[in-house]
């Protein structure tokens, strides 16, 4: 009858706390952390007799106490979130198996129902990608996310050999052999180095080898192969790989003489040859200009690289007291505004926006926290898109005073109109979330951008920080080389068109993936409409 309660309590807190859907939202996976702790608490008192199991349970039940007492902080951890999602997809699910001898009780066919509302094997997939693309943009090897040394966490995590493992088998799944390798060998050597666990060496070599032939290492393969062999001499498959390279080696040497000979002779053909190399300088410069991505300044930017401001154009910057000529508002009580940029000209407001505010904005937000949408060109609709990895909510004035008293305080500032604005838009990036560089305004190729709002093009954007990020999330301007990071209660402001309505291409910008921590911002996207006799066209085309 004692067991019975018990159960009844512990379907009883599934069903309240397991009603959610995972993806990347700092606040859900607080909300996952919190339901893993109770499922932990119920667990412990289901199997108090069963003395096998409780070792089990009382290690995870000091990680959710610990865990628990410092959600974000601890969520803010790469690693933690992704084994967070792995135990709750994949060890919540073993456990099935091993109490599926005890159906007297309805466990296992309650359990399995409300696991539905566990992470997937999507969301388990999506948090390994979050943290590979963590680990290419800010250039981190895979011994340094392993063993949690991270700058700015507050709750270091370790992975195990199966973490590493699982990491390395999502990305071979993707035909990612780059990062197979990466973490079939951080695997290895984990194991090489004495930590126990129930994989063994043979299997991992088995994907490692694989992974480096794919990527054209031939020689390294078979180096590794062969190591196979040692440990297993009947493997079969390992059997025929070390054929199969050695066969490849072969021919490779062979093809490596005929292209010598060829060389030869070309040598004898001077006028060929000139007229070959000047084919092939010019195509080399035309890689050398695709070669400079804007991939790749972004990710420099998002590491604290690339275009520096020179000293002169830094002297020209200001901070200052602002009223906005004089608004009634603000003259005896001026903001402080200090020049982040010249070229756009980006501004930032200082304690712009009070925690008290904050809170209030997250409270209103957290429900109606979905996947983050973008315009397409195309059809002028709201839709997702894999580039932009986030969860927003649109907040209107008439729901809260408090969003109600941040447009009009947006307003008095830019003195701009915000009745033609879009409704207040917050959105969180958790771990690896990221919006690659965009526009916020239409091109003349995208004449249907916001057809459907009727208030024409995006004039302006404002953007609030509402929270610190331990390291990552800047928000970058690859195209100018400004880089500019996330500090609560201020917020930023750039036009994105000139006087005379036409886009200002130098605003086009990114949100950095967060490294460690999560990243509360709200924007607010100011339209034409309304800003008529408040932003004047200018005398001049060019202006």
């Amino acid at each position: 009858a004692e067991v019975s309660k018990l159960w009844i309590c512990f379907l009883w807190s599934l069903t309240c706390l397991c009603h959610l859907h995972v993806e990347f939202s700092s606040s859900q996976m607080t909300d996952l952390l919190y339901t893993e702790k109770d499922l932990v608490t119920s667990l412990k008192d289901y199997i108090r007799a069963e003395e096998n199991k409780l070792e089990w349970a009382d290690k995870l039940d000091s990680l959710s106490t610990s865990a628990t007492q410092d959600p974000e902080g601890f969520l803010g951890h790469p690693v933690n979130a992704f084994k967070l999602m792995k135990r709750l997809n994949t060890e919540w699910g073993d456990l099935e198996n091993l109490v599926l001898s005890d159906t007297t009780d309805g466990f296992i066919s309650n359990l399995t129902i409300q696991r539905q509302h566990f992470p997937t094997d999507e969301d388990q997939t999506g948090a390994a990608k979050a943290l590979l693309r963590l680990q290419d943009t800010y250039r981190l090897d895979a011994n340094t996310i392993s063993t949690g040394d991270l700058p700015g966490v507050k709750h270091k995590s370790q992975m195990t050999v199966e973490d590493c493992y699982e990491l390395a088998k999502i990305a071979y799944s993707e035909a990612d052999y780059y990062h197979t390798e990466l973490w079939m060998a951080q695997a290895l050597k984990q194991l090489d180095q004495g930590e126990v666990s129930t994989l063994d060496k043979v299997t991992i070599l088995d994907y490692l080898s694989y992974a480096i032939y794919q990527q054209g290492e031939i020689p390294r393969a078979l180096e590794l192969t062969k190591r196979l062999l040692e440990l297993d001499p009947e493997h079969q498959r390992a059997k025929g790989n070390l054929k199969y390279f050695e066969f490849q080696l072969e021919k490779q040497r062979k093809d490596a003489e005929e292209e010598t000979t060829k060389e030869k002779e070309e040598r004898e053909e001077p006028d060929i040859t000139e007229e070959k190399k000047k084919k092939k300088k010019k195509s080399q410069t035309k890689s050398t200009f695709q070669l400079i991505p804007e991939r790749k300044k972004y990710e420099m930017l998002c590491r604290g690289e690339g275009i520096k401001m020179t000293p002169r154009r830094q002297s020209r910057l200001f901070c200052r007291y602002y009223d906005n000529n004089h608004n009634p508002k603000y003259v005896l009580s001026p903001v402080k505004q200090q020049d982040e940029w010249d070229r756009p000209y980006i501004v930032r407001y200082i304690d712009i926006i009070s925690d008290k505010e904050i809170e209030t904005v997250k409270k209103l937000a957290k429900p109606r926290l979905r996947r983050a949408t973008v315009h397409d060109p195309q059809t002028g609709k709201l839709t997702t898109a894999q580039y932009r990895v986030s969860k927003s909510a649109w907040l209107t004035g008439y729901e809260h005073p408090v969003i109600e008293i941040i447009n009009q305080r947006i307003e008095d500032l830019t003195g701009l109109e915000m009745d033609t604005a879009e409704e207040l838009q917050v959105a969180n990036y958790g771990v690896g979330g990221q919006y690659e560089p965009h526009f916020d305004f239409g091109r003349k190729d995208e004449p249907d951008a916001f057809k459907e709002l009727g208030t024409g093009n995006r004039i302006a954007t404002w953007l609030f920080y509402m929270s610190d990020v331990a390291a990552g999330g800047a928000t970058v301007f690859p195209d100018v080389g400004a880089a500019v990071w996330p500090q609560k209660g201020t917020a930023v402001f750039w036009y994105n068109l000139f006087a005379n309505g036409e886009g200002d291409y130098s605003t086009r910008h990114a949100a950095c993936p967060v490294l460690v921590g999560n990243k509360w911002v709200s924007n607010k996207w100011i339209h034409e409409r309304g800003q008529e006799w408040r932003r004047p066209c200018g005398l001049t085309e060019n202006e």
